[in-house]
């Protein structure tokens, strides 16, 4: 029993080393709005994404709509992000806003994918209507983020802020 006590301490231990070096990924705060145009029909569901130089997925960071009934209509996140892998998404915000309606929101964006060479891209959709795969979409830099970017769909525009 002693000897089964002392592999337990030590690997116990040894586990608390290890994640003690694991550093979690830093991130700066970005107040969101995203005004809508004033389009007839449901409200809009939105998802916010991070992409690497290749356009490939790499953080979710907004999702506007809380029915998951619905995000197979987000077509391109749904074929890359949810629809196979099915994760646990923690940036569901609730329901979804209709035309003419601002949405405010804070985007944790992790500070490494800044200034990099990362896009941020803003996709949308309305039931029974169009999807548009980049909405809005710009690159990751600190200028970028302290401006207005126009939309191209569902979305008149969306204003970043450092928070």
């Amino acid at each position: 029993m002693k000897k089964q006590y002392k592999i337990a301490i030590a690997f116990t231990l040894c586990f608390l080393g290890l994640v003690s070096f694991i550093n979690p990924t830093e991130t700066v705060n970005y107040k969101c709005m995203i005004q809508l145009t004033n389009y007839t029909g449901e409200g809009a569901y939105i998802v916010v994404s991070i992409l690497d130089t290749n356009e490939e997925y790499q953080e979710t960071l907004y999702v506007q709509g809380d029915d998951n009934e619905w995000y197979r209509d987000i077509e391109k996140w749904w074929k890359n992000v949810y629809g196979i892998r099915r994760p646990n998404v923690d940036a569901i915000v609730g329901e979804t806003v209709t035309g003419g309606q601002r949405k405010m929101t804070v985007l944790k964006i992790p500070v490494d994918k800044i200034d990099v060479g990362y896009k941020i891209r803003f996709e949308s959709a309305v039931e029974d209507n169009e999807y548009f795969k980049s909405d809005v979409e710009f690159e990751l830099t600190t200028e970028n983020l302290k401006s207005k970017k126009e939309g191209k769909g569902y979305i008149r525009y969306v204003r970043m802020l450092p928070q």
